[in-house]
């Protein structure tokens, strides 16, 4: 595409993203995010704003209650004493007290230092320390006492207890439980605090894979570019149902809440155990979720699908078939393809016909099959947003074809979150989207930092009024990241396409260096073996090696029930018999993870999905690998709270055994 027509293209982006953002004005002319719930709350007084059904009791607060609730715990927080500009640690995980109190400390004018009570208590010691906190806002009683004897020698003024827990003061620490910060709020006016928008709003400490945590450092602009702007992205109406599960603190999350929020939604607290029932109970419009979320969702339809009897198995990958390939042809058609960015004239008449042809099939895959998918998502999705890391390119295309969108999007903490996402005008599968307003990228070579051309693969600078401040009391990490033009080092590596849509191929930091020089971007060669239905979690190593290697976490249950059609019996455990599966079927052979068979199966699978991606290279073949039977989890350590792999913490974890492959 000529340099002409990508100006045209730009231009024309830009008059749709602004009649978005043009339509829904009312915070166009405030500069500060606590502004936003007096405006909220006349504009949407009745409307449910947040609902906790798995509370005791249950939580249901209207716009009007919910703005007298954060009036009432900011006021509250004035009559302890604290300052504007002080900092406090709100440490705690997600619940309607969590926003009451995060915009209750903004709207008196403080700074609040975010992270999860489930955080390690070194950690958590380290924010309050370095933040400067002179008070505390924590979950309950029992963070408290995680953090007591480490905060003794600290100049904390008080503690706000969300629970309802009666704890004494002591020590001269003044503690008040929530009911008693929100009587406290009652006996005074809230004392008005003029505060700009490019003073410091909020801190949120990124864990980073060495040294110590950083104080990301968010502006109120920072943070009010995403409210105005997000709108050309999704466009809510009034009381449309958002069902929220990401941890509340992490900017991804949180600026989506704002956003929402402010645009008259209904929040639905959910978690892990019950997102499946409240899917089909809430009937949401919009889920804001991470890849591992959707994966999650995907497996549940794979399972059910394998459940069937063989007939039915086979007319439903038959018809998945066919419409996988009415959705390549479309893609192709409409000049939505990241393989085939200009197809001519004939490929795009060929696909035309192509997807006429297969339009019958997908219509009668839709009536038999993927209503019914659409169903048990609670059947009135209009989008699910997707951010904090890479969807999967055959988990994008199921979603495509069962007709859920899904919108991904991309960015980083230090951008507040949101740079790119996709539009539901431009779904470009595979990418990471077009620019939010306002944001510009630039490509450059990783070793010189030259600008690279449209369309080669470099590191990702990122530049706009999303990007942090710096990292507190860092200036040597911020000079780091930020260059003197305002250029943020985002450590991606990725491309861009004629019409500015982010391609990502990696993270610099993962990239897998093999001994010949030739190197290796970890995820999507990870993605494309999770097609497989044996492989639930896979990581990728082989730095300095001659070739790859993988630890992958077998889908147990998959892995049984081949096992049966083979007349086998898996044995997983140690021979005293402490698994469930170890009891042997009468006339079947009972075999172990690690034999010959078993291993066989994983080396076709793995072969087969690797050399079918696009893009297959020699050097991508996965050479050794071996089976862990303990999934990568949260509460193990082995993945982020976003549900993102943490490759260090996973090497070390397995050291010897990925050691002991190279061999």
């Amino acid at each position: 595409m000529s340099k002409r027509m990508n100006t045209a293209f730009a231009r024309e982006l830009e008059k749709r993203d602004r009649a978005f953002i043009d339509e829904f004005a009312n915070y166009r002319d405030i500069e500060t995010l606590p502004e936003i719930w007096a405006i909220a709350a006349n504009l949407y007084k009745d409307t449910v704003a947040l609902c906790d059904p798995h509370s005791q009791p249950e939580v249901m607060l209207t716009y009007e209650q919910l703005y007298g609730q954060i009036k009432l715990f900011a006021t509250g927080l004035q009559v302890l004493g604290l300052e504007v500009g002080a900092r406090v640690s709100l440490i705690s995980d997600n619940s309607p007290r969590w926003f009451i109190a995060d915009q209750g400390a903004m709207l008196a004018g403080a700074v609040d230092a975010v992270r999860s009570s489930q955080a390690e208590r070194e950690e958590l010691l380290f924010i309050i320390r370095n933040s400067g906190s002179t008070g505390l806002i924590l979950e309950n009683l029992q963070t408290l006492t995680k953090l007591r004897e480490g905060i003794r020698d600290l100049p904390i003024e008080f503690v706000v207890l969300l629970s309802s827990e009666n704890v004494p003061s002591d020590d001269g620490l003044r503690i008040l439980n929530f009911d008693q910060i929100m009587e406290l709020g009652k006996s005074q006016e809230l004392q008005p605090v003029k505060r700009r928008g490019e003073d410091l709003a909020t801190l949120i400490y990124t864990s980073g894979t060495t040294g110590k945590p950083k104080g990301v450092m968010l502006s109120h602009n920072n943070l009010m570019h995403q409210v105005k702007n997000l709108r050309s992205l999704v466009q809510p109406g009034v009381g449309d149902i958002v069902l929220s599960i990401l941890p509340t603190w992490h900017s991804y999350e949180r600026s989506a809440e704002y956003f929402l929020l402010s645009l008259g939604c209904t929040q639905v607290y959910t978690n892990l155990r019950a997102i499946k029932r409240d899917l089909k109970e809430f009937k949401p419009s919009y889920i804001v979720c991470v890849p591992r979320l959707i994966e999650s969702i995907y497996e549940g339809v794979q399972k059910q699908f394998r459940e069937q009897p063989p007939s039915k198995q086979r007319l439903v990958y038959t018809l998945l078939g066919c419409s996988e390939k009415y959705i390549r042809a479309r893609r192709i058609a409409n000049g939505l393809d990241t393989e085939n960015l200009q197809p001519s004239t004939l490929e795009k008449l060929l696909a035309n016909i192509q997807s006429i042809f297969l339009f019958p099939l997908h219509k009668l895959g839709d009536k038999l099959v993927y209503s019914k998918v659409r169903e048990a998502t609670g059947g009135k999705i209009k989008q699910m947003i997707s951010g904090g890391g890479a969807l999967a390119r055959h988990i994008d295309l199921f979603f495509e074809i069962i007709g859920v969108e899904v919108l991904v999007g991309y960015g980083l903490t230090e951008t507040s979150p949101v740079t790119h996402a996709r539009r539901i005008w431009r779904n470009m599968r595979n990418s990471a989207g077009l620019p939010v307003p306002g944001t510009e990228v630039q490509i450059v070579d990783p070793e010189t930092r030259q600008p690279l051309p449209i369309g080669k693969t470099g590191l990702v600078l990122l530049r706009g009024p999303q990007v942090m401040q710096g990292y507190y009391q860092n200036p040597e990490a911020t000079a780091k990241a930020i260059n003197p033009e305002g250029w943020f080092d985002s450590g991606d590596l990725g491309w861009v396409t004629p019409e500015n849509d982010l391609i990502l191929t990696g993270r610099a930091k993962d990239t897998i260096v093999l001994s010949n020089g030739e190197n290796i971007e970890p995820q999507p060669i990870e993605d494309a073996c999770l097609r497989s239905p044996y492989i639930d979690q896979i990581m990728l190593v082989g730095q300095d090696q001659r070739y790859l290697g993988a630890l992958i976490v077998p889908n147990l249950e998959a892995l049984e029930n081949w096992a049966k059609q083979q007349n086998l019996q898996i044995r997983i455990g140690d021979d005293n018999g402490d698994s469930n599966n170890n009891a042997t079927l009468s006339g079947s052979q009972v075999i172990d993870l690690e034999s010959k068979i078993i291993q066989d199966l994983f080396r076709q699978e793995l072969n087969r999905e690797v050399q079918n991606r696009p893009g297959y290279r020699p050097d991508d073949r996965i050479i050794p690998f071996r089976l862990v039977t303990e999934p990568f989890s949260i509460e193990n350590g082995l993945m982020t709270q976003t549900l993102k792999l943490r490759r260090h913490i996973v090497m070390d974890r397995y050291g010897d055994l990925i050691r002991e492959m190279f061999v």
